[in-house]
């Protein structure tokens, strides 16, 4: 159980892959891939990794601009395969489970806002055992993608929390953005798809390198 210095947040949202889930390696291979699978260059690792949390549209018409209809359903669709090959072996980071747990019982709202889609998040909730820890998700199929603040201010009515109140922890640049564009707080995790200078430079209130690191910075300040 944590034990926690005075409150100062209500709700806690966590970006999923890359901050819950060690998934950023099959996610990077699989955009590769794809590209390669359509006839397009592959692109580099730091620009596969960098589109990761972003909707799949806006990541693939990134790393392939330019792209008719008919290919971005192709490119999409080898992203899919690739991707959904690898997916039952993603494994949670070590102590994600535990983290969750102890701050639900600690009263804090949960909340998931992710680039996947409803039923990607749903099936992996569930392979996960996770399927009833949050009190509200949101994700790119339903409104708009991050950096766009729509999932945190779509999660923060639903829950009738305010910006200053709500902390948003994630992995990479768009989910600080989206933190920022919504008016909340964030915590940058630096072991998932962006490096700890560039997350450094959005300026969030910690950035942290285990979810050990994290648990305490919540401890903490949380």
């Amino acid at each position: 159980m944590l034990e926690l210095a005075p409150r100062r947040f209500r709700l806690v949202v966590f970006d999923w892959d890359g901050t819950l889930v060690d998934s950023t390696v099959l996610i990077a291979a699989a955009i590769r891939a794809a590209c390669v699978a359509v006839g397009r260059p592959m692109p580099s690792l730091v620009d596969a990794r960098y589109v990761i949390g972003l909707g799949l549209a806006d990541a693939l018409a990134h790393v392939a601009p330019g792209l008719g209809a008919d290919e971005q359903r192709a490119l999409a669709a080898h992203y899919r395969r690739h991707y959904l090959d690898g997916e039952p072996a993603i494994p949670l980071f070590g102590g994600a489970a535990d983290l969750l747990a102890d701050l639900d019982a600690a009263g804090f709202l949960l909340g998931v806002a992710t680039g996947k889609t409803r039923v990607g998040l749903e099936r992996a909730m569930a392979s996960h055992g996770l399927a009833g820890r949050f009190h509200a998700t949101r994700c790119a199929d339903e409104g708009l993608p991050k950096p766009h603040p729509d999932m945190l201010l779509a999660l923060m009515a639903r829950l009738g929390v305010a910006p200053r109140e709500t902390l948003m922890v994630g992995d990479t640049t768009h989910d600080l953005d989206l933190a920022r564009n919504a008016g909340a707080h964030a915590v940058a995790v630096a072991y998932g798809a962006h490096d700890s200078a560039g997350l450094a430079a959005r300026e969030p209130l910690a950035t942290v390198h285990s979810v050990d690191e994290l648990r305490q910075w919540l401890v903490e300040h949380g």
